[in-house]
């Protein structure tokens, strides 16, 4: 698996970006097709503000290429599993997917 987000197709990248876009919260309903990101209609995304600590994107959100993190290279296996489905809830902690509520 590739271990750089400009290696990841553009909806992975996307994702990715959602996610550092993000730093805290969840990304709700997200459609996956052909393992890939399904962003239309958008999945919805509820943002967790915590009091006197990081509540902006991450620093590497708007770099063209960052190298990905283990928890991103097991997101892209989730995606490969789940192939034609939902991922009911992703939870987001430091711009980072940190857990996946997947149905089944």
């Amino acid at each position: 698996m590739s271990t750089h987000k400009s290696a990841l197709s553009p909806p992975r990248q996307r994702l990715i970006e959602l996610l550092q876009r993000l730093n805290f919260g969840r990304v709700e309903h997200l459609r996956v097709r052909a393992g890939e990101p399904v962003f239309d209609p958008p999945p919805a995304t509820v943002r967790e503000h915590k009091f006197a600590g990081e509540n902006g994107p991450r620093p590497e959100a708007g770099r063209p290429d960052v190298a990905l993190k283990a928890q991103h290279l097991d997101l892209m296996r989730v995606l490969d599993e789940v192939r034609d489905g939902t991922i009911t809830v992703l939870t987001v902690k430091h711009g980072l997917p940190f857990s996946a509520e997947v149905p089944g």
